[in-house]
């Protein structure tokens, strides 16, 4: 049986505009987004830090509206200027750490996930310069995410290991030598992250990472991340799952239905989500009554001529 108690589920992406008009949408302005997104998730990615440092005062705002809800977890981007262009000038890594280090020191931050491009293949360079980053970024828990296959072999995982990196398992589009699903654990902290598994193009790129268009997984999909989340959650302190596509709050319905999986209970979404996912969100309670009458645009009947 799944220890669900270990599994964190939640979603990337949560600071898009966008969402104001497709989760949000009706919630007060008053709310900080962690406010109105705490009823509904467990883990919150922070993935803006891939282009740029978090602002020190912004990230103390963000631990004071985490902290009222004990269980969620927080996770980061490392800045894609260290992991793709390789770039570890002392002052560019004091700056982007002053953001996270409180989060981190409180425990509010549960990993730090390092995004490498498909490229960044398992060979003496490139594992060295993973241990780099491990001594320069040494205060933070760790997590690779590789997206060549070349990272489950044998040897790779015991650098891993060794050096306390959380091995990041994905879902992704299926193409040449890509990293496939998987369940592995290497440290106390299991991570997964579900990207969708369309634009194989945006996975594949040589050397940078570009963004997956939007995907809504199927329950058929879902469930086959099933058994792989039984045997993390069995072994690890800690299980975190994020759901990537953020577009149109996708992530946000997919979290929402896993957690329906896992047993959680009671089952809430936002209002606007019910209503623009009324076959995936059906056992749901919003905290507005639900305009059912209004189908999502791509449903609507046509108005007579």
């Amino acid at each position: 049986m799944i220890n669900s108690e270990r599994i964190y589920v939640g979603v990337s992406g949560w600071q898009r505009p966008e969402w104001d008009e497709t989760v949000f949408a009706g919630a007060s302005p008053r709310q900080h987004r962690i406010e109105r997104l705490r009823p509904y998730v467990e883990v919150l990615e922070i993935d803006q830090t891939a282009d740029a440092p978090l602002k020190p005062e912004i990230a103390r705002l963000w631990m004071r509206k985490a902290a009222a809800n004990p269980r969620l977890r927080l996770t980061a981007v490392l800045g894609h200027r260290f992991t793709e262009d390789r770039d570890l000038a002392p002052r560019a890594v004091e700056v982007w750490k002053a953001g996270l280090l409180p989060m981190q020191r409180d425990g509010l931050l549960s990993a730090l996930v390092m995004e490498f491009p498909w490229a960044f293949r398992f060979n003496r360079e490139n594992r060295d310069f993973l241990i780099e980053l491990r001594r320069v970024f040494h205060e933070f828990r760790l997590a690779g995410e590789f997206l060549h296959e070349s990272w489950l072999s044998e040897e790779a995982l015991a650098v891993l290991s060794k050096f306390r990196i959380s091995f990041v398992n994905v879902d992704q589009p299926a193409y040449f030598r890509g990293m496939p699903p998987a369940a592995v654990l290497t440290t106390s902290t299991a991570l997964v992250r579900l990207h969708g598994r369309s634009s194989p193009d945006a996975f594949r790129e040589f050397g940078r990472r570009a963004t997956a268009g939007p995907y809504l997984y199927s329950l058929d999909e879902l469930e086959e991340w099933q058994p792989r989340l039984t045997r993390l959650a069995a072994a690890a302190k800690e299980c975190l799952v994020v759901f990537t596509s953020a577009q149109a709050g996708a992530g946000l319905v997919n979290a929402l239905q896993l957690g329906e999986m896992l047993g959680r209970a009671p089952l809430r979404a936002p209002t606007q989500l019910i209503h623009d996912h009324p076959a995936e969100l059906a056992a749901f309670r919003a905290p507005r009554p639900v305009q059912m009458g209004l189908l999502p645009p791509a449903l609507e009947t046509p108005k007579a001529a």
